[in-house]
């Protein structure tokens, strides 16, 4: 498949069909994943492979229970509605044939090394290049997702599971200095075409300075 048409294939999907993803594959997505670029190459990430159907339904349920614990709504039917969505969307992944946790290092940048006057703190260098760390997430996730097209599956980048960080962690034995930073979850998508939403134009979105 050329490039174009895996990045204008790509598209967020939630349901799949009940299809194993093999661990070549598995291997394969992670091997251009880990092609992304990263801070000073530090290469700081890891993936869980997660197949196991009682693992997704343990880690469902502790994000499921976090949501009702984080958003209380009382007797508000909007409100009660608009939790049940967030909770929808953040638990999806109980039924996809595989869902990659995403951990990595803690960033350590070069100036962290530096003996300066200015008493600058390692937190206000990653704040002042704007969390190089999350960048480089974005980056391996990017190539993950592209690499699942490519394979003839689907995929969907969460972050939502996110709230029950410490709890999945415990599930999948995830151990500082490592830590939980997103998911992918992927498969075969359920429907053979689906509906991918509107992007803005190149007009909207770039500036040329010439």
């Amino acid at each position: 498949m050329e490039f174009s048409e895996v990045v204008s294939r790509r598209a967020s999907i939630r349901k799949f069909k009940d299809v194993p993803v093999s661990k070549d594959h598995i291997r394969r997505m992670v091997e251009i994943a880990g092609m992304a670029p990263s801070i000073n190459n530090s290469q700081p990430w890891h993936f869980t492979a997660v197949t196991n159907k009682t693992v997704l339904k343990q880690i469902s349920a502790a994000v499921s229970q976090k949501i009702k614990n984080v958003f209380p709504v009382g007797e508000s039917e909007k409100a009660a509605a608009l939790r049940n969505k967030i909770e929808k969307f953040s638990t999806f992944f109980e039924n996809a044939p595989l869902l990659f946790a995403l951990s990595t290092l803690e960033y350590t940048a070069e100036a962290d090394g530096l003996d300066t006057q200015s008493g600058i703190s390692h937190e206000n260098i990653n704040q002042m290049r704007n969390y190089p760390n999350i960048q480089t997430i974005g980056a391996t996730i990017e190539n993950l997702l592209l690499a699942a097209v490519d394979l003839g599956y689907g995929a969907c980048w969460l972050s939502g599971p996110m709230v029950a960080k410490t709890e999945i962690e415990s599930i999948l034995r995830i151990e500082l200095p490592m830590e939980l930073s997103a998911f992918v979850a992927v498969g075969v998508p359920f429907e053979e075409t689906h509906s991918r939403k509107e992007k803005k134009s190149v007009d909207k979105i770039l500036s040329i300075i010439d």
